[in-house]
């Protein structure tokens, strides 16, 4: 498996966005729904992909929330290689782009149904913080924290 870091204009990440959309459609309409607004393209400048020889297998992102603070967004692995390290391998990368840009935690918003997010976000050493912005009011959601420095 390689990481590339890219931009959102990546074709590859617009696909595997595209399959992350459905799978959110799927899962948990409602909260896509009202969340779909804060995860466009155009507010997204710093991507990973991971690839398995030419093919792209997963992504995340990066975007900046405050001065210090990093908030990591779009990350999605095809099913066939899930539970293989390669969601633990993009979050790392994403964690240390993160550190390079200055800043000293990062956040991000998953749901409740969506089991082994939560479980991923928990072994990589990210702790539950109050839902943040426009999720404070999203039941179906939970956020977490990590200090990077």
């Amino acid at each position: 498996m390689t990481i590339e870091r890219t931009d959102s204009g990546n074709s590859n990440f617009v696909m595997l966005t595209q399959l992350l959309d459905s799978e959110l459609d799927e899962r948990d309409n409602v909260a896509h729904t009202v969340c779909k607004q804060y995860n466009k393209s155009d507010t997204i400048k710093y991507v990973v992909l991971a690839y398995d020889s030419d093919k792209a297998v997963g992504c995340g992102a990066i975007r900046k929330y405050s001065e210090d603070t990093i908030e990591i967004k779009r990350m999605f692995v095809l099913d066939e290689y899930r539970k293989k390290g390669v969601a633990s391998c993009i979050l790392n990368e994403l964690e240390k782009w993160s550190k390079e840009l200055g800043s000293e935690f990062c956040i991000l918003e998953t749901g409740w149904k969506f089991p082994d997010a939560i479980k991923l976000y928990e072994k990589n050493g990210y702790s539950n913080i109050p839902n943040y912005g426009q999720y404070e009011h999203i039941e179906s959601s939970i956020c977490f924290q990590k200090k990077i420095v």
